[in-house]
C-alpha cells in the first residue's frame, strides 16, 4: 500500500504524505512513493501545478522515521557507496522537474519533511506550525537542508535553524523567508490550493521558464543568468501557442485558454 497519494483536482496535482500514525515520518517506502508521485506529476500533461500536503493535522512530517534508524548498522547498509546518498532518489533529484509546487504545512515540519517543503517553490503554513532541523543534536551533519536553507533564507537565518537544533515558530519562519504565508490552521490547504490553481491558470510555459531562470540564477553569475533567460524567453515565446493565446485573449477581453505548448 502506497504511503504517498497522488490525485488530480482539475489542473492541480495533490500529493499527500499519508503516514499520519507515524506523523508522516519518512522511511524507505515513503521516499520511493514520493519519487513515484513526483515522476507522475512531471509526466502528467493534465497537471500544471501541485500541492504537497500531508494527512492528519499534527505534522506535515516528523522527519526521518526513528524506528528505521534504530538499527543503525542495517540503515547504513543501504548506502551503496561512500559518496552515494542513502536513497538513490532524494530531494535533489525528486524535485528536479519543471512545474511549480506549493507546500501546505500543518503542525511539525522536521528534518526530511522540512527539506521537502523547502524543495517546493512556495510554502503556506499554519499559525501553529513549527520548523526544526534536529540533526546536529544527534551528531548528524545536515546536508540537503543546509544547501537548501542558505539559498532560501541567507546564511545567518539558515545557520540559526541548522546549528542550534531548536524549533522555530511560524512567525519566525515568515520573517526569515522560510515560508511565504501564514494562515489559520483550517485554511492551510485551501490557501495552498488557491495559489496552485493560480499557477495552473497563467501561461504554463512562461511559468516554467521563469521558474527555471530564477532557480538557475542562484548557481551562476548575473550576466550568464540573463543570457540564459533571454534564450529561454525566445524559445518559449517563439515556439509557443501560449503567447499568441494570451495576447489574443487580452485583446478580446476574455480569460485565456493556454495550450501549454
Amino acid at each position: 500500500m502506497t504511503v504517498v497519494r497522488y490525485e488530480l483536482d482539475g489542473q492541480v496535482a495533490i500529493i499527500t504524505l499519508d503516514r499520519p500514525e507515524r506523523l508522516n515520518a519518512f522511511n524507505a517506502q515513503m521516499h520511493a512513493d514520493l519519487d513515484t508521485a513526483i515522476r507522475r506529476f512531471r509526466a502528467d500533461d493534465g497537471a500544471r501545478a501541485a500541492v504537497v500536503t500531508a494527512a492528519g493535522d499534527r505534522a506535515f512530517s516528523a522527519g526521518q522515521d526513528i524506528h528505521e534508524l534504530a538499527d543503525l548498522d542495517a540503515f547504513l547498509e543501504k548506502v551503496p557507496g561512500f559518496w552515494e546518498a542513502v536513497y538513490t532518489d532524494r530531494f535533489d533529484r525528486e524535485m528536479e522537474q519543471h512545474k511549480p509546487m506549493v507546500a501546505a504545512v500543518n503542525g511539525h515540519c522536521v528534518g526530511e519533511g522540512l527539506c521537502l517543503a523547502m524543495a517546493c517553490d512556495l510554502r503556506v503554513c499554519s499559525d501553529d506550525a513549527s520548523f526544526l532541523m534536529p540533526e546536529v543534536a544527534l551528531g548528524i551533519p545536515v546536508v540537503v537542508g543546509a544547501a537548501q536553507s542558505t539559498r532560501l533564507m541567507g546564511l545567518g537565518q539558515a545557520l540559526e535553524l541548522l546549528l542550534l537544533g531548536e524549533a522555530r515558530d511560524a512567525e519566525w519562519a515568515l520573517r526569515a523567508g522560510l515560508v511565504n504565508k501564514v494562515v489559520p490552521k483550517a485554511e492551510v490547504f485551501d490557501a495552498a490550493l488557491a495559489w496552485a490553481r493560480r499557477l495552473a491558470a497563467v501561461g504554463p510555459l512562461a511559468v516554467r521558464a521563469t521558474r527555471e531562470i530564477a532557480r538557475r540564477s542562484l548557481e551562476t553569475d548575473f550576466s550568464t543568468a540573463i543570457r540564459m533567460g533571454e534564450a529561454m524567453r525566445r524559445v518559449a515565446t517563439g515556439l509557443s501557442g501560449d503567447l499568441r493565446e494570451g495576447l489574443t485573449a487580452a485583446a478580446q477581453g476574455r480569460t485565456p485558454d493556454f495550450p501549454g505548448r
